[in-house]
């Protein structure tokens, strides 16, 4: 989507980082109708294995899931109903918070009287450290390429996993240390 909006073959390797260029492009254009594009990409997603086991680990441990995301509604729905059969405490859309990037997350902890700071937030770009930076939620590095680990790891993020199967035990160990993770989100 992003190649077919900015003109390019290829934006980056790495469909992350590709989606946050695509976020930029909308954000200068005022979005458009890209919601047919969005569903067209979904349809390509699939999750990683530790996905359902992490989600299914986190809820058993009171966590509370939101997903916060600048996708369309449909684009969402669509994607939940194919890959993430789970129970969420709240999605958030481009649609319902009425803008992209930090704003769905905004939302989320709004609507869910969540504190900023008891809040982590899953990213592996930049822009999505950035994001978190701008809310004030404790950022965690999804550490999928170990190069580009290293570089998003200068931008100081709380933490970093590398798979989702860590993240109860990185929870765990807050919560034994006193840390922020005493009201529990993610």
């Amino acid at each position: 989507m992003a190649a077919r909006l900015s003109g390019r073959r290829q934006v980056s390797k790495s469909g992350s980082r590709s989606y946050w260029h695509l976020l930029n492009l909308m954000q200068a254009s005022g979005g458009g109708a890209m919601e047919a594009l969005e569903i067209q990409a979904v349809d390509g997603a699939n999750l990683y294995a530790d996905v359902l086991p992490a989600l299914s680990e986190l809820k058993g441990m009171g966590i509370k899931l939101f997903i916060a995301s600048s996708l369309s509604s449909a684009a969402v729905a669509h994607f939940l109903a194919k890959c993430c059969p789970h129970d969420f405490d709240g999605v958030w859309s481009r649609d319902n918070a009425r803008g992209i990037k930090a704003a769905p997350l905004r939302c989320a902890l709004e609507q869910a009287s969540i504190k900023p700071g008891h809040a982590m937030f899953l990213t592996d770009t930049a822009e999505g450290l950035k994001a978190a930076e701008s809310v004030g939620v404790h950022s965690i590095l999804m550490m999928n390429d170990p190069d580009e680990s290293q570089r998003l790891a200068m931008l100081k993020p709380a933490g970093g996993i590398v798979s989702l199967h860590e993240l109860p035990d990185f929870i765990r160990l807050l919560r034994a240390q006193g840390g922020c993770m005493q009201e529990h989100s993610i």
